[in-house]
């Protein structure tokens, strides 16, 4: 009888000390505010809908044939798949694309090495390029 009185001592007394714990480690969260991570690393991301589609991409493109530089570029998707903004920034310089209902619709500013650049095209074929 002894030694199951002294079981359920020490059983209610490692209850008191788990419980004691949790609520310091509780209280300490909650003053501390939720924990924040400084920063969020990596080589892309991408961020998609509830149905899954991709509907916007942040990535770094290493240099290729076609890129002379390292560029990093942020695409936002529409809902069909297209990109409707994209900022590229590289080495050379940045632009700016924003792409209305069909590809040939879109406003692209751009400073390129020493040279800017505002061009504007309809879907019509109509363009107007702007150079200072």
């Amino acid at each position: 009888m002894r030694t199951h009185r002294f079981a359920i001592a020490l059983t209610v007394i490692n209850l008191g000390i788990l419980f004691f714990g949790l609520v310091q480690n509780h209280w300490a969260a909650a003053q501390n505010g939720p924990a924040v991570l400084p920063v969020l690393r990596g080589r892309a991301l991408e961020i998609v809908d509830d149905q899954g589609r991709i509907r916007a991409t942040i990535q770094v493109l290493e240099p290729s044939s076609r890129l002379q530089k390292s560029t990093a570029l942020l695409r936002l998707i529409d809902p069909k798949g297209r990109p409707g903004v994209k900022i590229v920034a590289s080495e050379q310089g940045a632009q700016l694309s924003l792409i209305g209902e069909s590809d040939t619709t879109q406003v692209l500013l751009g400073a390129d090495g020493p040279s800017a650049s505002l061009k504007l095209a309809n879907k019509d074929g109509k363009q107007q390029i702007i150079k200072p």
